[in-house]
């Protein structure tokens, strides 16, 4: 494994002995390396982890979390900036991944799965039950392709993050799927439903959705009791500037319309 060995040292400053009354804390190691992509094909029933983030302010808003991502999506968005998290494949071992993550417990808040569709995982639900058992809370990052699996683990998860790729109209078109507005609407109601911490979020330009027809989308999602809503501008490349900014004035509508709204 990956996963530096435990240190015999105690931190600097640190007392040499428990005062009495008090539980000493597991040896942590001193410093932990990240899994590596592994060299020789993983069996065929290996989860298909695709890669990993080790730490990230921005994957579940106000937490500090380890960022999993899964390998395989059936849809083929035009704007996704993963296209090599499409295709299912094991990468990394999630053997060495589960290890580093138990040297980060008490550093991380969270540790979030997204994709790819991390959905598309048939052992998520027991990835999931493993980062539960080191005490992190879980998020995911969806978009809403699998109704019953998201059933499956959704007493589970602590916060879930759901893709709203368009309107009616325009769905099909991001896709490249037919009838994919479907099952994300019946994530959405799930959500809505469990009462669990949820954030919807568009990648919006105006090129296949113009702001009214923004508006109008954003306006039926809050009709529906969705509190947290979020535009994404499209960007050409991770790290660029959007290619269209949203108007202050739909900004300023967006605002008030939902508890919680951020412009990204």
């Amino acid at each position: 494994m990956n996963a530096a060995s435990s240190s015999s040292n105690a931190p600097e400053g640190a007392p040499q002995h428990a005062e009495p009354g008090t539980r000493r804390l597991a040896a942590r190691p001193a410093c932990a390396t990240p899994p590596q992509p592994v060299a020789q094909p993983l069996p065929r029933h290996s989860p298909a982890i695709g890669g990993l983030v080790p730490f990230s302010t921005v994957d579940w808003p106000g937490k500090l979390a380890a960022v999993v991502f899964i390998s395989g999506c059936p849809w083929r968005c035009h704007y996704c900036h993963n296209t090599e998290l499409q295709t299912r494949a094991a990468r990394y071992d999630w053997r060495e991944t589960r290890a580093f993550l138990e040297t980060r417990t008490g550093l991380l808040d969270a540790v979030v799965f997204s994709g790819g569709e991390p959905l598309s995982e048939p052992r998520l639900p027991s990835l999931i039950r493993d980062v539960r058992r080191m005490g992190y809370r879980v998020g995911l990052h969806t978009a809403g392709i699998y109704p019953l699996r998201l059933a499956d683990v959704l007493r589970h998860l602590d916060w879930v993050g759901l893709d709203i790729k368009a309107d009616t109209q325009g769905y099909d078109d991001i896709t490249g799927r037919r009838d994919s507005q479907r099952p994300a609407l019946a994530c959405l109601t799930q959500l809505l439903a469990a009462g669990t911490d949820f954030e919807c979020r568009i990648t919006w330009h105006p090129d296949w959705l113009d702001e009214t027809r923004l508006l109008a989308l954003a306006r039926e999602l809050a009709r529906r009791g969705v509190r947290r809503f979020a535009v994404q501008g499209a960007r050409s490349s991770p790290g660029a500037p959007p290619g269209r900014a949203l108007g202050t004035q739909a900004q300023a509508m967006l605002s008030q319309w939902f508890a919680e709204f951020a412009y990204r």
